[in-house]
């Protein structure tokens, strides 16, 4: 078993302020980002943030939080994927 699996799993929050300002904590990775989107990643799988004029006003992988700004339209989960891509399941 990797050393990743073994770790502890690190809890995530996320507060809303007003839809103009999302905190996020817990975040292991960033994904994509621009003005209509966000993708970040918790041990607890992805979290995508939609919206317009979306600004990244803080952001600390050593401490695991991201501060976006911006007009928040929809704040989405989407679970791990560990059973590979597309293909991989098409041709089990």
């Amino acid at each position: 078993m990797s050393d990743e699996k073994q770790r502890p799993r690190i809890p995530h929050s996320i507060i809303v302020e007003n839809r103009s300002n999302i905190s996020l904590t817990g975040i292991t990775k960033m994904g994509s980002f621009d003005e209509q989107s966000v993708v970040a990643f918790t041990d607890y799988g992805e979290i995508h943030i939609r919206g317009s004029r979306l600004h990244i006003s803080k952001l600390s992988l050593d401490t695991n939080e991201v501060d976006i700004d911006g007009e928040l339209e929809a704040v989405i989960y989407v679970q791990n994927r560990n059973s590979g891509g597309f293909f991989s399941r098409l041709f089990k």
